[in-house]
């Protein structure tokens, strides 16, 4: 008798995923398993830092602002949801412990690989940010009495949203890996973003908000803080039961989705392409192969079209003003880095070792690779704007020259950065698979933090320089700006050019 859905499964799918774990552990070196608890005691120390901070450093309570804060704060737990179960999509149901081509030696139970997903869910640096969200708004609106017993409610609907959206996450890969499934994923993606944008145009958005079952977590909160010790208790009771019931649950369509083929990947990698005649220079067949690399992978297809795609919705349904339209490329460009930028020369992988037997100058080879990630990022860019700008209004010429030279400034910016880590921390990764990622997970909890604080600032700076309304100054800021990151470029070309460094990377990637 099968027991794949009973409770033993569960058990053993812990104990496999502890394996696992272990497993990645032993990969280790000594320095990186230093810098990796430093890493963890500084998040949770940033996290009590933003639970505490406003709530004792933000005056006495009631607050100005507490009531309308505390107001938000079902929004702000239905868009928590929202961004996990995009999180979820996106990664074709969750990120993996071991990647597909080092688990296939191992008896790894589809539910193991659904808590494995559901434990690196939080090592996203939108996902910590939300989180960060929600504490620090509930302390600032009721202040320090009682604070760790209100936050209870807070803290448990995180766990039931990370569980929910893995869950979902586990029924769209299903849903993708089916006969047709691509089409009726379009489909049904283009009928929910037509039932948002037909709700934004209707006015009713407040009043769906209003409606919205997150108020739960209010009124739990709410209770917490004034003492109704019961009705806390059955709230986050409740919340930690059906939390309990997800992750369970969730293994049901983890098996389901896992066990069905990878039409998409194996659509891409099995299908004909008809030869097209040789460019006219190398550096013009370098950019086609990469290009080609970039768009036979199904994680950088669905990447790049979530990233030029969600954030220009979000502006269109917030009409974002011009001035505040600069701070989107940034974050356009921090996730088109992340897709594969910040180790670029994992696109190659075993191909890697052919690609630098070619009679093409290392210059050329890194210029190219350049070129592509800097299209990529500037066209992702380009849509989002676009689509921000239908409610944002006209603009003025500076508000028009900080959004478009800081467009230009943050993309360079980012090259420049992802293809010195590219050179430095190379790893061996198979983009082939729609849950890769380019570097660890761990890995990208880093790259992501330092390149969205780098692009928020730069974003700030050009909203900033908007208020100013000089061209000139918009201009003569940009220029240095990204005169410096050509600068560093050029010393990473440099770099490159080094036969030992190349064969290093080279060798690394190739596995």
């Amino acid at each position: 008798m099968s027991t794949g859905l009973s409770w033993t499964d569960q058990r053993g799918a812990v104990r496999d995923l502890a394996a696992l774990l272990a497993f990645r552990r032993s990969g280790l070196t000594t320095g990186s398993r230093r810098r990796l608890r430093w890493a963890g005691a500084l998040v949770l120390l940033l996290t009590l830092a933003v639970l505490v901070g406003p709530a004792y450093l933000s005056g006495p309570v009631p607050r100005e602002y507490g009531g309308r804060m505390l107001a938000l704060l079902p929004s702000l737990c239905l868009g928590f949801l929202g961004l996990s179960v995009l999180s979820a999509v996106a990664s074709a149901g969750g990120r993996e412990v071991v990647p597909r081509d080092q688990a296939v030696a191992f008896p790894v139970s589809t539910a193991a690989d659904h808590l494995g997903a559901l434990l690196l869910a939080p090592l996203n640096i939108a996902w910590v940010l939300q989180v960060w969200t929600l504490l620090g708004v509930t302390s600032y609106a009721l202040g320090p009495t009682l604070l760790p017993v209100y936050v209870l409610p807070v803290v448990a609907w995180v766990l039931l949203a990370t569980a929910l959206a893995q869950a979902l996450g586990w029924v769209v890969e299903g849903v993708r890996r089916g006969p047709r499934g691509t089409t009726v994923f379009r489909v049904l993606l283009a009928v929910v973003l037509a039932s948002g944008i037909a709700l934004v145009a209707s006015g009713h958005v407040t009043d769906v908000l209003d409606r919205s079952p997150t108020r739960f977590v209010l009124l739990g909160v709410l209770a917490g803080a004034g003492g109704d010790g019961w009705g806390l208790a059955w709230r986050v009771g409740a919340t930690l039961a059906a939390t309990v019931a997800a992750v369970v649950l969730g293994s049901l369509p983890a098996r389901w989705a896992l066990f069905r083929p990878m039409r998409e990947e194996l659509r891409l990698e099995g299908g004909q392409h008809r030869p097209r005649p040789l460019p006219g220079s190398d550096l013009r067949m370098l950019v086609r192969l990469d290009r080609a690399s970039v768009w036979r992978s199904v994680p950088l297809r669905r990447g790049v079209g979530v990233l030029a795609v969600m954030p220009g919705l979000v502006a269109l349904a917030g009409a974002m003003e011009w001035r505040s339209l600069t701070i989107l490329p940034g974050l356009v460009a921090s996730g088109g880095a992340l897709l594969f930028g910040v180790n670029a020369w994992c696109l190659d992988a075993r191909g890697a070792l052919w690609r630098d037997s070619l009679p093409v100058a290392p210059r050329t080879v890194f210029a190219a690779r350049a070129y592509v990630l800097l299209e990529l990022l500037l066209g992702s860019a380009v849509v989002t704007l676009v689509l921000g700008a239908v409610r944002a209004g006209a603009p003025t010429p500076g508000e028009l020259a900080a959004v478009v030279l800081g467009t230009v400034v943050v993309a360079v910016q980012v090259v420049a950065g992802a293809l010195r880590w590219s050179v430095a921390r190379p790893y061996a990764v198979d983009l082939r698979s729609a849950r890769a990622t380019p570097a660890p997970p761990v890995v990208m909890v880093g790259y992501s933090a330092r390149l969205a604080l780098v692009t928020t600032v730069t974003g700030l700076l050009f909203s900033s320089l908007a208020l100013l309304g000089s061209v000139t100054l918009v201009a003569l800021v940009a220029l240095a700006m990204v005169l410096w990151s050509g600068y560093r470029l050029e010393r990473t070309a440099q770099v490159w050019q080094d036969p030992v460094e190349r064969s290093r990377v080279v060798a690394t990637v190739a596995g």
